[in-house]
């Protein structure tokens, strides 16, 4: 655990030195890689790889660990901001390559509390799910993102929760350790042959060439064009706001017009009115409902009401029309109507009389259904008892034969303790031999790792010496640019540059002027629409009150001729009444056979008070609803409303 965490503190040390503004990533990982000369190989390719990762991925990381810092992770350091993108970057690219072993005891190198606080934040499903997804969507493709990154991490989440429950308890013992008495076991080292120190290869001459000029920082900067967008946007923006906070507040209040014309007379003449215009913008009608709310109508509704009140305008006219032409009266079929409602009205009392007593004879039902399910129970608990007993009896049995197998076991364990001894030194040597041979491997593949590096970097030094040779060559330079001059292709329409842009600004002020022609006949528009809806306004307000009126004489009306009827009996309700009585007289029978004392008259049970509640509320209701049919009758017809309006 030691050396991994001597590899992870050289990666963090590396990492704290870029700066992103400042430092050029290949430029710096060459640096890098010239410092760490003096460590083995095999410890240079691996902090080399995961430091290039980590710039690489920069984005990604910081993500990730700067919402952690934000939600779970407050109390910690920034000092450990390169730790957790390192841990971050581990867990996402290259934990399938390391193994979950070395992963575990790269882990267990670093300070364990702030490795359980990340490892819990960044495992958790309901985060990799989330926001992390749609974060790092917005920088690579999403099925890229879902399918290399997050799918092997939603894999591997079960193992980690194991293992942040291992650091737990590590920090925990930590914490609070307890003390033990017995003698610790010391390890020993084995007593191994040193290697011999490998000789220091002779460095490679590096050929000396001219110093590369070094990349602009203008490309590791976003444009300038941007920037500019942004402003132009926030000054739109806020110059819209501004206009709308004026337009609210010179808003003029919607007011109730008077009338300055009379309706004209005549059987076939529309009536409209005319009134002078008072506002150029769309008017808004403010209505009170019966409970003093104010409704405002927006200039759809204003056109839709006006439009219906033009059409029952039309259709009275035409009503009058053909009463004056000799046409017959509706009376004697209004007449046979309040009978039809009257004979409907009794039928749904009626029928809603049949639905309670229905509801009262189904719980009647109930009740008889959970006193023979009370019957059913007491049986099965019976039966259930005497199986009990017999299973005791098994059990006794089956344990009498666990305590005999118990014994023989302990024979044959003190048995076999006896060559305990000899097979621990057959395993003792078998293991010497085994490490022996994992050494010999372990330095051939250190060999074949040095010989491959070595090969490597005399590849890219080669490499670096042609690409540095191809910069030191010449270039040619550009010819100048004359703006006024057609290039002659031969192509239909040539021109040069510059009559190209005096062509533009031509099109451009032509289309300005189109703009503001629209523009002017929008607005011409608008205000002829603002008439028109103000002079539906006022017919509006006008009819209204006209009906308001008509309404409330014909309510005077109806509460003067209704009387209350008393609800009709029907053969149906006797026949459910009865059945209720036989219900109740079989339920009684039935809770004195399990002697299930009744609820007393004077003193009633708690559910008895709720169920004659409820029943008491299904009669008022009904009362209620019979009322209002009574007092509502039946509506007059448009013929009707249209005559009172």
């Amino acid at each position: 655990m030691a050396y991994y965490g001597k590899c992870i503190e050289t990666v963090i040390e590396k990492l704290d030195k870029f700066t992103p503004k400042r430092d050029n990533p290949e430029q710096f990982l060459e640096a890098v890689a010239i410092s760490l000369q003096a460590l083995s190989p095999q410890t240079q390719s691996f902090v080399l790889e995961v430091l290039s990762g980590c710039l690489e991925y920069r984005k990604l990381l910081t993500i990730v660990v700067d919402a952690f810092y934000v939600e779970d992770g407050r109390l910690c350091l920034r000092v450990d901001h390169s730790r957790f993108m390192v841990i971050c970057y581990l867990a996402t690219f290259l934990l399938e390559e390391l193994g979950f072993q070395l992963f575990c005891n790269i882990i267990k190198s670093q300070p364990v509390d702030k490795m359980c606080k990340f490892l819990r934040f960044f495992f958790n499903p309901l985060h990799l799910c989330s926001w992390i997804e749609d974060e790092w969507s917005l920088i690579y493709e999403p099925a890229h993102v879902k399918e290399n990154w997050l799918d092997p991490l939603m894999r591997w989440q079960p193992k980690v929760q194991e293992l942040i429950n291992h650091l737990e308890g590590m920090s925990a013992s930590q914490s609070s350790p307890l003390k033990t008495k017995a003698k610790v076991t010391e390890h020993k080292e084995f007593n191994l042959t040193a290697p011999r120190p490998r000789t220091i290869p002779a460095p490679e001459p590096v050929p000396v060439v001219a110093k590369p000029r070094p990349v602009p920082q203008s490309t590791y900067q976003p444009p300038k064009e941007q920037e500019q967008l942004e402003i132009v946007k926030r000054h739109n923006r806020r110059k819209a706001e501004e206009l709308l906070l004026r337009a609210n507040i010179e808003e003029l209040r919607c007011a109730m017009p008077r009338s300055c014309g009379k309706p004209v007379q005549g059987s076939k003449q529309q009536l409209q009115l005319q009134f002078p215009p008072r506002i150029r913008k769309t008017p808004k009608l403010t209505f009170y409902r019966p409970d003093n709310v104010p409704v405002k109508l927006n200039t759809t509704a204003i056109l839709r009401e006006g439009a219906l009140y033009q059409r029952q305008v039309e259709q009275e006219l035409q009503r009058v029309d053909k009463l004056v032409d000799g046409a017959g009266d509706f009376s004697e079929f209004l007449e046979w109507q309040k009978k039809m409602q009257a004979k409907d009205r009794e039928e749904q009392l009626a029928a809603s009389e049949c639905r309670r007593l229905q509801g009262k004879l189904s719980h009647e039902e109930a009740v008889l259904a959970r006193q023979s399910l009370m019957q059913e129970n007491k049986q099965r608990v019976e039966q259930q008892k005497e199986q009990m007993a017999k299973l005791m009896l098994q059990h006794a049995e089956r344990r009498l034969r666990e305590d005999r197998s118990r014994k023989q076991l302990v024979e044959q364990v003190i048995e076999g303790q006896k060559n305990v001894k000899a097979a621990q030194m057959k395993l003792a040597k078998g293991r010497r031999q085994t490490v022996q041979e994992v050494i010999e491997e372990s330095r051939g593949l250190l060999r074949r790792r040095a010989q491959a590096a070595q090969e490597e970097q005399r590849r890219r030094c080669e490499l670096i010496s042609q690409l540095r040779a191809l910069e030191t060559q010449p270039t040619r330079k550009g010819k100048l640019v004359d703006l006024t001059q057609t290039p002659g292709y031969g192509l239909e329409g040539e021109m040069s540059i510059v009559e190209l842009r005096e062509r533009l600004a031509l099109l451009k002020e032509n289309q300005r002027r189109k703009e503001e022609e629209k523009r002017d006949q929008i607005i011409q528009g608008k205000r002829t629409k603002s008439q028109e809806l103000q002079n539906t306004v006022e017919q509006i307000s006008l009819c209204r009150a006209a009906m308001g009126r008509s309404a409330a004489l014909r309510w005077e009306e109806k509460a003067l001729a209704a009387a209350p009827e008393a609800p009709s009996q029907d053969e149906r309700v006797q026949q459910l009444r009865r059945r209720i009585s036989e219900r109740a007289a079989e339920r009684s029978r039935q809770a004195a056979l399990l002697h299930v004392s009744a609820p007393r008259a004077a003193g009633p049970k708690p559910r008895a008070q709720l169920e004659a509640q409820h029943w008491l509320e299904l009669e008022r209701s009904r009362e209620r609803r019979l009322q209002a049919l009574q007092q509502g009758g039946s509506g007059p017809g448009p013929a009707r409303r249209l005559e009172a309006a």
